[in-house]
């Protein structure tokens, strides 16, 4: 580890006194398993087992979601978040899932962004509405198929 430092056993501060190496606001990498259970070796070896099949079958489940009405993102990530508290890997996904998310919502914030979509938006809606005028010009205000002969 790079402390920053030649002496040993100092550690390099930043300026508001905290160390380089934390990380605000985010918790340590590893498992959350409880101390008795990571103690065990068979405990634990069953406690990821059973961890990994839970969060198998949630993101199972969202994946089957994502084609049908239903919220397949919000469940696949729950599933994930159950495989975070146990696994590195998971951990590490969502980092980066909610890194980018952040990312994406200051981008979405930025006022030429902002009215770049407001732009884009009301062109879509002009588009939709010059299609639908059309057909209702062209074939009037029915349905494409006759419910009366069935």
């Amino acid at each position: 580890m790079n402390t920053g430092s030649s002496n040993p056993g100092e550690v390099a501060m930043a300026a508001d006194g905290t160390g380089t190496d934390e990380v605000h606001g985010e918790r340590e990498l590893g498992s959350r398993a409880p101390e008795f259970i990571k103690s065990r070796r068979l405990l634990h070896v069953s406690w990821q087992v059973g961890v990994f099949l839970v969060g198998l079958g949630v993101v199972g489940t969202g994946i089957v979601l994502l084609p049908l009405p239903g919220p397949g993102w919000v469940i696949i990530f729950g599933g994930m978040a159950i495989w975070a508290t146990e696994f590195v890997w998971a951990q590490l996904v969502l980092r980066w899932t909610k890194r980018k998310v952040t990312e994406a919502a200051q981008r979405a914030l930025d006022p030429k962004v902002r009215r770049r979509n407001i732009i884009l938006t009301a062109v879509g809606c002009v588009i939709v509405a010059a299609i639908v005028g059309f057909y209702v010009w062209k074939f009037g205000f029915m349905m494409p198929w006759k419910i009366k002969d069935q």
